[in-house]
C-alpha cells in the first residue's frame, strides 16, 4: 500500500481487512481510536466493528468557525495526538526518514526506522515522564469543561460587541490603566492547558506592537472589565481576527476569539494566550521586544529618479532585416 496512491485511511482498512500482524487481537470492543482527519474515510468500517473513533471536527461549506462543542471535542484530540506527532517529529530527525524515499528502499525502511527507535530510546531525553495524578486531574478538568458554553460568545454576539455602534476606548502600553490580573507560568498554563500557546505568544506579541512600539487593546466604555483586541493572523497576512476577554482584577474569566476555533473553553486560541499573557505576565518582565519595522526595505517611489532612457538600435535584437 506505500505505493503514493493510498492514504491513511485506506492503509488502516487494509489492514484491519487482512488482520495484518493479528491487529485485531489488538482490538477490542468499545476501544477508542483517536485518529486524525486523514482517516475519516476509514471510521465507517471501525463502527461496524465496534470501534469508537475519535476525530478533529470539519469545518462544514460556508462555515467560518466551529462550535462551542465542536472546538471543544477537537481540543481534547489534540491534547491525546500530540504526542504522536511528537514522536514522528523525532522520527524526522534523521534526514534520510524525513523525505520522499525511492521504491526500492521500501524492503529497508522497517530496518531503518527501528535503528531510529533505537537511538531515540537510547539517547534521546523521554518524551513525557508523566505524573499520573496530575494527569488525571487535568483529564478531568478537560472534560468537564467540554461540556460548558462559552458564555462571552453569547455575550459578544447577543449584545452586538462585535458591531461598530459598540463603544470602546484605546489605550496602549505607554498608559494601561486596565485592573487585569497579574498572572505567573503556573497560572498561564492552567488557563491555556498546554504549552503551544505560550510559545506562540512572544511572536504574535511582537507582531501586535505598532511602529511606535505601542502595544493597543479597546476596553470597554459600559464594562471596565471588558476588552478587545484585533490579533495578525500567522497563516493569513491580510487578516486579523477581532477577541473579546473578560475579567476582574484577580482572575480571568472568559474569552472568545473570531478564528475557526477561537469559541472553545476547553484552552484557547494562540490570539487569545497571546494577549493575556502580555498583559498578564509578559508587560511585567525585563524582556525587550523586537519591533518589526519592515518599512525600512522599501523606497519610497516619488524619491526614485527616473531611469535614463537607453538607445536599443544597435541591441541585436531589435533590428529587423530591411
Amino acid at each position: 500500500m506505500g505505493d503514493g496512491k493510498n492514504n491513511d485511511a485506506n492503509i488502516l482498512t487494509h489492514i484491519i481487512k487482512r488482520n495484518i500482524e493479528k491487529i485485531t487481537d489488538w482490538l477490542q470492543e468499545d476501544d477508542i481510536l483517536i485518529v486524525d482527519r486523514g482517516f475519516r474515510d476509514s471510521l465507517d468500517l471501525l463502527n461496524e466493528l465496534g470501534i469508537k473513533s475519535e476525530m478533529p471536527s470539519f469545518l462544514g461549506r460556508g462555515e467560518k468557525q466551529h462550535s462551542v462543542e465542536e472546538s471543544n471535542t477537537t481540543r481534547l484530540v489534540t491534547k491525546l495526538r500530540w504526542i504522536v506527532e511528537s514522536i514522528n517529529g523525532r522520527i524526522k530527525f534523521f534526514r534520510y526518514l524525513d523525505k520522499v524515499l525511492p521504491t526500492n528502499q521500501v524492503p529497508h525502511i522497517r530496518d531503518y526506522v527501528q535503528i531510529a527507535c533505537s537511538l531515540i530510546n537510547r539517547y534521546f531525553k523521554p518524551m513525557n515522564i508523566g505524573d499520573p495524578e496530575a494527569d488525571e486531574l487535568l483529564g478531568a478538568k478537560m472534560l468537564f469543561l467540554s461540556k460548558q458554553i462559552n458564555e462571552l460568545k453569547n455575550k459578544v454576539e447577543n449584545d452586538g460587541l462585535d458591531k461598530r455602534s459598540y463603544k470602546w476606548s484605546k489605550i496602549d502600553s505607554t498608559d494601561f490603566d486596565i485592573e487585569f490580573p497579574r498572572l505567573n507560568e503556573e497560572e498561564l498554563r492552567n488557563l491555556t492547558l498546554g504549552t503551544y500557546q505560550l510559545k506562540m505568544a512572544k511572536s504574535y506579541t511582537e507582531e501586535h506592537f505598532d511602529s511606535e512600539g505601542k502595544y493597543e487593546v479597546l476596553v470597554s466604555t459600559e464594562d471596565q472589565f471588558l476588552l478587545s483586541a484585533k490579533i495578525q493572523s500567522r497563516h493569513i497576512s491580510s487578516k486579523c481576527y477581532q477577541l473579546w476577554i473578560s475579567f476582574n482584577e484577580c482572575v480571568v474569566l472568559g474569552w472568545y476569539c473570531k478564528c475557526k476555533i477561537g469559541s472553545r473553553v476547553v484552552g484557547m486560541c494562540s490570539h487569545i494566550a497571546s494577549v493575556i499573557w502580555y498583559l498578564g505576565f509578559g508587560r511585567y518582565t525585563d524582556k525587550q521586544f523586537r519591533i518589526n519595522n519592515w518599512g525600512q526595505y522599501l523606497l519610497d517611489a516619488k524619491n526614485i529618479p527616473e531611469p535614463e532612457e537607453i538607445d536599443a538600435s544597435d541591441d541585436e535584437a531589435t533590428v529587423t532585416e530591411e
